[in-house]
């Protein structure tokens, strides 16, 4: 399977490598950072996708 890796809309385009990107994969949802891509991914399912994101955005708040 050839994952397709995204990078955020926020991302400052195709040449930001200062962000996440995120892919589909057959296990759940792939997390890799952008400037290394072939160092590795997180594997989340989608609910704990949803979790992290809720937790960085209520820190990003305070």
């Amino acid at each position: 399977m050839t994952v397709q890796w995204r990078k955020s809309s926020r991302s400052g385009g195709a040449n930001d490598n200062q962000c996440v990107e995120l892919g589909r994969l057959v296990s759940g949802i792939g997390v890799r950072d952008s400037k290394d891509p072939d160092g590795g991914h997180l594997t989340l399912t989608g609910a704990q996708l949803n979790d992290l994101i809720g937790r960085i955005k209520r820190h990003a708040a305070r």
